[in-house]
């Protein structure tokens, strides 16, 4: 059987978890009316969305470090011509 792309289906899985992170994930599903499972799946979806972020932040970062020599020259003539046009005016 073929199952489409979009097609998602639950896994059983065993973790081992610290007894006072277990009962803090379980007051916390309790509170918010999810259960168990669920919490850990809706953690786990916001925890590696957060990493998927953060590695997008750190891949612009590296572009956007990388300063243009031509870029920088520019912008200094720019900043130069703004100083000047502004002591003219005072």
């Amino acid at each position: 059987m073929v199952l489409p792309f979009w097609y998602t289906h639950d896994v059983k899985t065993a973790i081992s978890v610290d007894d006072r992170l277990l009962s803090d994930a379980d007051r916390a599903a309790r509170e918010m009316g999810l259960s168990r499972s669920r919490l850990i799946a809706v953690a786990l979806e916001s925890y590696l969305r957060s990493r998927r972020q953060e590695d997008i932040t750190a891949r612009l970062n590296e572009v956007y470090a990388e300063e243009d020599p031509a870029e920088a020259r520019v912008v200094k003539q720019i900043k130069a011509k703004l100083r000047a046009t502004i002591k003219d005016r005072w």
